[in-house]
């Protein structure tokens, strides 16, 4: 598969993601392109009326980590979502990692504490930033779609 664009990646992530919602019964909105934090709400009306918004973030070929920034730690809800994408090329399936925003907050927080108090590769102190890292190491997230409930 050929490199895409930061641009034409997090579309086609977002595309993805919509369609699997569909697969699964969920009205899915993509939302407009100004909208720095919600990428889709869906919601499955015969379920309590129940309405997600869905952040997504898609990587390209080979590469499973997702760069986010400091606002994930604090910006959380119960029907707030980050589904990850990771593609693969061309007539394959992506990966999908659902993730609740709470979790991630957690998750995020945690992981960016623990790199801080860990020295570098020559003993040097890390120094803060607002650059956050998402990877599911053991596939706790991956095909989580029974999370959106």
């Amino acid at each position: 598969m050929e490199k895409l664009s930061k641009g034409i990646t997090g579309i086609a992530g977002e595309y993805f993601v919509a369609a699997e919602l569909s697969l699964r019964g969920y009205m899915a909105s993509i939302t407009l392109r100004n909208n720095d934090s919600i990428d889709i709400h869906a919601s499955k009306l015969e379920d309590n009326d129940k309405i997600f918004a869905i952040q997504v973030k898609t990587a390209q070929v080979n590469n499973r980590k997702w760069i986010l920034n400091k606002k994930v730690e604090d910006k959380f809800s119960k029907s707030m979502f980050y589904i990850f994408v990771g593609l693969k090329g061309l007539n394959q399936r992506p990966d999908y990692y659902i993730v609740p925003s709470i979790d991630l907050a957690k998750m995020v927080k945690k992981t960016h504490h623990d790199w801080l108090i860990t020295p570098g590769k020559n003993g040097e102190k890390h120094i803060d930033s607002d650059v956050r890292n998402f990877k599911d190491y053991n596939g706790d997230y991956l095909e989580r779609w029974d999370l959106l409930k």
